[in-house]
């Protein structure tokens, strides 16, 4: 099982409580650096915009992160395609899939927070239904199919676009979907319960699917103050000493998935790279 790394980046603040970021694009670059040279398979970031804190453009984040990285993997773990126009986001997807020399791979799902499509005036209750048209464009989009009476170019060896993993914790439809018209299933950490898991599994496997990677897993190994909120929230997490980090580790690796995105929210990526090495202890 692999573990790869999930960038989270809060704002710097200063003793005024007010001092802008200056170093924002160095430590964004700094963390890719640091997780290719420690030898993880991929770093993968959130999408989010109206849940009551500052967070930066995913695929803008994944471009920075292109430029200082040559081998590793960059994901979306998952990209709300409800809240874009989907030819629009199709040529975004598709430049960053140029410009990292495909090494992108693109989780999406229908979106789960309510505030999100409420700042941007969108029908959060049709969302689903939403997310399958989008999801049929974009791919009619990326094979230079004629949309809306007009075609985007495909970029050069970009054609079919990027490996396309299904967010979703606990829907039969769409875990199914993941197994058969995706390339994996992406389930959240955060949200989804251990049952929620085991039966999501369960499904997939029995619908043929081979790629299952948990997203949004949280660590917190020295179990600080500041992550106790967290840790009572998040269904899965490594908010615990390393040997507890370790045991449910190996319970994910049981339930049967192929990777596990952490993150953690200290930029503790030494805790990760632990977590990793005690897998193979």
């Amino acid at each position: 099982m692999r573990i790869s790394t999930m960038v989270r980046i809060s704002p710097a603040i200063g003793q005024d409580g007010a001092n802008p970021d200056s170093r924002l694009m160095d430590r964004i670059t700094d963390f890719g650096r640091q997780a290719e040279a420690k030898g993880f398979p991929g770093i993968w970031i959130g999408d989010s915009l109206g849940r009551g804190r500052p967070t930066l453009d995913s695929l803008q984040v994944l471009t920075a992160l292109a430029a200082v990285t040559q081998r590793v993997e960059l994901g979306i773990a998952v990209l709300q395609l409800p809240l874009r126009n989907p030819i629009e986001l199709a040529h975004r997807v598709q430049s960053l899939q140029a410009m990292s020399n495909n090494r992108l791979v693109l989780g999406v799902g229908s979106g789960s927070t309510r505030d999100d499509f409420q700042l941007l005036g969108y029908d959060y209750d049709h969302r689903f239904r939403t997310f399958k048209n989008d999801l049929e464009i974009m791919g009619r989009v990326w094979n230079g199919e004629p949309v809306n009476g007009g075609t985007l170019s495909t970029w050069p060896g970009c054609k079919g676009g990027p490996p396309i993993l299904i967010g979703a914790w606990r829907s039969p439809r769409w875990i199914t979907y993941a197994a058969q018209q995706a390339q994996g299933w992406t389930p959240s950490g955060r949200f989804s319960s251990w049952d929620d898991l085991e039966y999501g599994m369960k499904i997939y496997r029995e619908a043929g699917g081979t790629n299952a990677v948990l997203a949004n897993c949280s660590i917190d190994l020295a179990e600080r103050p500041e992550s106790a909120e967290l840790a009572k929230m998040a269904s899965v997490n490594f908010i615990c000493s390393p040997e507890e980090a370790r045991r449910r580790i190996k319970r994910v690796e049981q339930l049967g998935f192929e990777e596990i995105l952490i993150g953690s929210q200290f930029g503790a990526i030494e805790e990760i790279e632990r977590v990793r090495d005690l897998l193979g202890a």
